[in-house]
């Protein structure tokens, strides 16, 4: 569903999620956009990021955070069809930007930061090669996985 059609678009003027996409949008909805993060330690990384702009989850009326979490449950099984990780990183924090979004990580057992946070201090030099997979793939598999979620 187009931006256009969205409920509320209220927005913050010094939100960096409100002001820009926050990465290469892959699927969007009235309620959120899924954004892939250009970081080539982490091939799979996303966002899933509202378009309102709410500071807690708890601040979204009940249905809407059911179909928030539904889309992040979905881009975690794209995500581990599509690049197999040994484990998947969730994380809402805020603290920096504080804008209901959602990061999903794909971790690897060898990957530069595990099994620390991906913000914490490098454990190990990666040189793995991961699997790269293009934009519209993962557009793609994210919408196979709503229709089964």
């Amino acid at each position: 569903m187009p931006r256009s059609e969205q409920v509320n678009t209220s927005s913050s003027p010094d939100c960096e999620l409100c002001d820009s996409s926050g990465g290469e949008v892959v699927w969007e909805s009235a309620l959120c956009r899924v954004v892939s993060v250009a970081d080539p330690d982490y091939p799979g990384y996303c966002r899933v990021i509202l378009h309102q702009h709410l500071r807690e989850m708890t601040d979204l009326p009940d249905k809407e955070r059911m179909q928030l979490m539904r889309i992040v449950f979905a881009v975690e099984a794209a995500v581990r069809r599509l690049y197999r990780p040994d484990k998947i990183n969730l994380a809402s924090l805020g603290n920096m930007t504080p804008h209901v979004h959602w990061h999903l990580i794909p971790r690897w057992r060898d990957d530069t930061h595990f099994p620390q946070p991906i913000w914490a201090t490098p454990q190990r030099v990666d040189v793995s090669q991961r699997r790269s997979v293009d934009g519209r793939q993962l557009g793609d598999t994210i919408i196979a996985a709503l229709r089964t979620t």
